[in-house]
């Protein structure tokens, strides 16, 4: 007889099934747990039949039919889609230092630590203070004037119905990654209280003021192209819908001048001076750094997706959640295949450029999510696994250290996604809106036959915000680079050379003992 036949486990099993419903202690404890779950299970079924009664509609429906109370569960649940894209975006913090202090040397884990601590709380009292009113507060084209200290803001953010304070939040956790994005290029030879004085000049004023060009309600790069406003015969906005320009554009830009205006490492040697001692000093934990790598991917899916400010559009949820997937994959992919086949080290498997390649699909992809299909966004992102490789690698020929790819990641690929959008736009989608999506006017690039127009459009607005971010930066950091010490952009000679780098010299502590 086959073993498979006789199960002897079988019947103690049934027999203590048979012998515990016996006691009726036992017999209450289960009909608690069963009915407990048949309520949790009809409450849950009960939700997700009025959350798809209302979905079902279109939007034009919607607009006629919604009672008040309607409107109102609405908002919330728009307000609630916000929250959590906001709490999403505020975990990257943890994957920026991570990434940044994996990618550093030990001597400088503790410095990355403390900064990046300072920065998010620098950036939530400037932000409330003068920032969010720099940014959206309407004003004219260049500046908000509305709502200092949140003083006199309405209950909800414009016509989105989304909670204000909330709104809020979400855009602190923003502004919160432009800040850090500029403090990856700097690592290593800053001084604490010169990269105290730039974070507050970022966060409160070139970041929300150059923001508010693009995505303030009278910005002039938002209102161009119409009637009245700045280049009308181009009939076309300048577009950004999560971010490649107005963050991680601006953030690498600032990144850049600050990499300029300190100089390299002490000791720090390129490859155009020596081809085999040359290059970025190895990383000190390439674990640290994937895992904030990977906790940055995860945060995407709140600084994409809670771009629309509406839950209501479900379907344009899902299209950028899988924009911004497919485009961190070939973003990965190509970074590698191109130090593969292509870099100094060729013939090597190299995990940075996996990992930043990584991070160039999602920073690329951030600007036209919406507007583009999944093929479109297989593309852009191995377009932005190649520019994040060759960007490394011009920086290194020019002299420029930036110990974690700050520039080439965030600064060179906000450019090509802004710019993708103009080539890449399907056609197929419009705009998002608080009771979903409207495809009325969609928007189309060059490669679906939709011409020059929305290219020319995102070229403007790019090179706008490159050029004004350059130069102002430029200004900061050289003005704190003359302060005098200890305010000054640059840490003293010894405390770069010490045994205990800027860890010891700044903060009196290692991040790993012996």
């Amino acid at each position: 007889m086959s073993k498979t036949l006789t199960h002897p486990e079988k019947g103690r099993f049934f027999s203590r099934i048979i012998e515990n419903s016996s006691k009726p202690k036992d017999w209450k404890l289960f009909a608690t747990l069963f009915v407990g779950k048949m309520i949790g299970l009809a409450v849950v079924i009960a939700g997700m039949v009025i959350l798809s009664s209302i979905l079902s509609g279109s939007t034009a429906q919607a607009a006629e039919t919604y009672t008040a109370h309607e409107t109102t569960a609405i908002n919330a649940f728009n307000t609630l889609w916000v929250l959590l894209g906001a709490f999403l975006v505020f975990g990257m913090q943890a994957g920026f230092v991570m990434l940044e202090a994996g990618f550093a040397r030990r001597r400088e884990t503790v410095n990355i630590l403390v900064e990046c601590v300072l920065d998010t709380a620098i950036c939530g009292i400037s932000f409330y203070a003068i920032g969010y009113a720099f940014m959206f507060g309407s004003g004219n084209g260049f500046i908000g004037t509305q709502y200092f200290f949140l003083q006199g803001a309405p209950a909800t953010y414009g016509t989105t119905g989304v909670a204000l304070l909330a709104h809020w939040i979400f855009q602190f956790a923003f502004a919160d990654t432009a800040s850090t994005i500029t403090s990856g290029a700097m690592i290593g030879r800053t001084s604490f209280r010169g990269d105290i004085i730039y974070s507050v000049c970022v966060t409160a004023f070139i970041y929300p003021i150059i923001g508010h060009w693009a995505w303030g309600p009278d910005g002039f790069l938002a209102l161009m192209g119409t009637p009245g406003h700045f280049l009308p015969m181009l009939g076309q906005p300048f577009r950004d819908f999560a971010g490649s320009t107005v963050v991680h554009t601006i953030g690498g830009m600032v990144s850049l001048a600050g990499a300029i205006v300190l100089g390299p490492r002490i000791g720090r040697i390129f490859l155009r001076d020596n081809k085999e001692k040359g290059g970025l000093p190895p990383a000190h934990s390439l674990p640290l750094a994937a895992i904030g790598a990977f906790l940055l991917w995860f945060g995407w899916y709140g600084f994409n997706p809670g771009s629309t400010l509406s839950a209501m559009d479900y379907q344009g949820i899902g299209r950028v959640a899988a924009n911004t997937t497919l485009a961190a994959c070939t973003g990965s992919l190509f970074a590698m295949l191109g130090a593969l086949w292509i870099g100094p080290f060729k013939g090597k498997f190299d995990t940075g450029f996996a990992l930043n390649g990584m991070l160039a699909g999602l920073v690329a992809i951030t600007c036209p999510c919406y507007w583009v299909s999944p093929l479109g966004s297989l593309i852009i992102g191995a377009v932005a696994g190649l520019v994040v490789f060759g960007g490394v690698y011009l920086l290194e020929f020019l002299r420029i250290d930036d110990p974690v790819g700050a520039v080439s990641v965030h600064g060179f690929n906000g450019i090509w996604g802004t710019l993708a959008l103009g080539l890449f736009a399907s056609g197929e989608y419009g705009a998002t809106g608080p009771l979903g999506a409207d495809n009325s006017a969609p928007v189309t690039g060059l490669f679906y036959g939709g011409g020059f127009h929305v290219l020319e459009a995102q070229a403007i607005g790019s090179v706008t915000v490159i050029v004004a971010t350059l130069v102002v930066s430029f200004l900061v950091m050289f003005i704190v680079s003359k302060l005098p010490y200890p305010y000054k952009l640059r840490v003293e000679r010894e405390g770069e050379i010490n045994n205990g780098g800027l860890d010891v010299w700044e903060h009196g502590a290692e991040a790993y003992t012996d």
